[in-house]
């Protein structure tokens, strides 16, 4: 699989989801045909990798749900009693 060039504009760069793209699209393309030539369809292939994505960031939306609860609870045991 070919190399992912790092960032070359700020974080707050209102392209930086298209810069991000440009510098994952060979690397995408080159584990699709992967997968085409292993046997699965490009449709398959597609989907899973889709699937596979929404499936990170339900995690990583789960993750920062279970940090905010467990600052709640911090906070509430740091807090004095009344």
């Amino acid at each position: 699989m070919r190399e992912i060039y790092r960032p070359f504009v700020a974080g707050d760069d209102p392209d930086r989801d298209l810069r991000c793209q440009d510098a994952m699209q060979f690397a995408f393309d080159d584990l699709a045909r992967a997968s085409v030539a292993a046997g699965w369809s490009e449709r398959e292939s597609l989907e899973a990798m889709i699937g596979l994505a929404e499936e990170r960031l339900r995690l990583m939306g789960a993750n920062d749900d279970s940090k905010a609860l467990l600052d709640v609870l911090k906070k509430m045991l740091q807090a004095p009693a009344a």
